[in-house]
């Protein structure tokens, strides 16, 4: 079977970002599909150039990635970001006329732009459509004030429904979407959640060589690894290492890019904040080494009602490298880390709860040890990337199936 994916924010696993996608078309060439992925040079994470140029290039699985022409305005103004999810989408449209011989075609949503030229493609030859749904697009940007004008609102929310309408199957990561989805005209809905590989990573390293590039030697480390925007609340973050800043043995590193990461190193420099260190994003085949030099990862979003819908990646990388969370999102992701006993929940945009949180991991080292064992066990029976995509690649069968009969 022929899979054509329609991915603007796609990352291989030696770019920074989430990586899941490469991930699963990997385990789905291993299973005898044949992949190919329309994708951006410029990184969704950082708004640069990936290194890539504009073309085709085939993995060691034989997997196809063509990167096809962008307008590089991910992080300028939202009028510009708009530009280039456009530029992407008709782009993609035009390559992918020219992919042969497809048996179905796959979107993603956000950006909720190129989900619609995966519609028309598929229309186009004749094949089904699933639509992926990882995040609830306009619905997020709403929430976070993002997407203000009402007929920009209108316009989004109503091709929202046509694609949810109009999907053949639509998969999503997280149970908290499913009843957004079903409210919306949406059909067949499966749930393929978020994980992670254990294979990647390594419980018992001890990440020395991250510890002295950084400086790190001797000290309590707690990790972000991830976007640096608004949804992300990293504010909370600076005011929690200001009430830290007498605490000399504990470190929070931010690791990462995003459209606010130069106003946050600004910001931490002018507020002197020592005890906090901003890195540059790693590629994936890198996070293994980074996440073994923590001692705890945090994960963090702004304390809205829509996000406890979420299952964010990061969480399920921490909990594979054996790493405890520090979790400030609320709601299904909470149950997750709560259940498995694998992290501290901490109340999103409360900064006080935040730093006595990390004081208290910062003591008790042997139960921070044992959170993350918890984790990990949880990665391995329940949340495995190669069970959950051998569960996708089920789902795909059965689309085909279908679609003959």
């Amino acid at each position: 079977m022929h899979i054509l994916l329609i991915h603007q924010a796609f990352a291989a696993l030696d770019e920074a970002g989430g990586t899941r996608h490469h991930e699963l078309a990997r385990h789905l060439a291993r299973s005898g599909h044949r992949v190919t992925i329309i994708a951006s040079p410029v990184s969704y994470l950082t708004g640069a150039g990936t290194g890539r140029r504009p073309g085709k290039a085939v993995d060691d699985l034989g997997v196809t990635i063509i990167r096809s022409c962008t307008l590089p305005a991910l992080h300028h103004s939202f009028i510009w970001r708009v530009f280039s999810f456009l530029s992407f989408m008709l782009s993609s449209l035009v390559n992918g006329l020219f992919v042969r011989r497809v048996d179905l075609v796959w979107g993603t949503t956000p950006p909720i732009f190129q989900a619609l030229t995966a519609w028309l493609l598929a229309r186009l030859k004749g094949v089904p459509f699933l639509l992926e749904v990882r995040d609830l697009w306009p619905a997020f940007a709403v929430a976070v004030g993002v997407l203000k004008n009402k007929c920009l609102i209108r316009l989004s929310e109503g091709l929202e429904r046509f694609l949810y309408r109009y999907a053949d199957r639509v998969v999503v990561n997280s149970p908290g979407f499913i009843q957004h989805l079903q409210q919306r005209g949406a059909r067949q809905i499966t749930l393929v959640p978020n994980g992670a590989d254990p294979d990647m990573f390594d419980p018992a390293a001890d990440g020395s060589q991250f510890r002295v590039e950084n400086g790190l030697e001797e000290k309590f480390v707690v990790l972000y690894a991830g976007a640096h925007g608004i949804s992300n609340d990293l504010d909370v973050v600076l005011d929690a290492a200001e009430l830290l800043r007498d605490e000399p043995s504990i470190r929070i590193v931010m690791l990462g890019s995003g459209k606010e990461k130069p106003r946050l190193v600004a910001e931490a420099e002018q507020r002197q904040l020592e005890n906090l260190l901003f890195l540059p994003p790693v590629a994936k085949q890198d996070m293994a080494a980074t996440l073994a030099g923590a001692d705890a990862c945090l994960a963090i979003l702004k304390p809205i009602e829509m996000f406890k819908t979420t299952y964010p990646n990061k969480v399920f990388d921490y909990m594979a490298a054996g790493r405890p969370v520090l979790l400030a999102i609320d709601g299904e992701i909470r149950k997750v880390v709560e259940e498995a006993r694998a992290g501290l929940f901490v109340p999103p945009g409360n900064h006080h709860a935040l730093a006595d949180a990390i004081q208290a991991m910062a003591k008790d080292p042997v139960e921070c040890r044992k959170m993350g064992i918890n984790g990990r066990i949880l990665i391995e029976t329940r949340f495995s990337r190669a069970e959950l995509a051998n569960q996708f690649a089920l789902m795909v069968d059965e689309i085909s199936q279908q679609n003959q009969d």
